[in-house]
């Protein structure tokens, strides 16, 4: 089961942590892009994620009203230095 608190429209995401021994080493920002975001444009954004701050796609569900649901995962580090995943709205 995920934990983690849950996000508003212009709130910064908060990683969730694995519990009970699912995948203890990775740390999980859940995303949501509107419907209105064109698919190359959320691939740009998810692209700087994944580059500046070590994140890596691990699922995407798209909605009947056309918004993505996404969740990134980076293996989790001593330090938390790198910041989490924010999309400007």
């Amino acid at each position: 089961m995920e934990i983690g608190r849950r996000w508003g429209s212009n709130e910064a995401m908060t990683a969730v942590r694995a519990e009970d021994g699912a995948e203890p080493d990775w740390e999980y920002a859940p995303l949501r892009i509107p419907a209105d975001v064109t698919r190359p444009t959320a691939a740009a954004q998810l692209s700087l994620h994944a580059e500046f701050g070590g994140w890596e796609l691990a699922r995407v569900v798209r909605e009947v009203d056309g918004t993505r649901r996404v969740w990134l995962r980076r293996m989790r580090r001593p330090s938390a230095a790198l910041p989490l995943p924010r999309l400007p709205v």
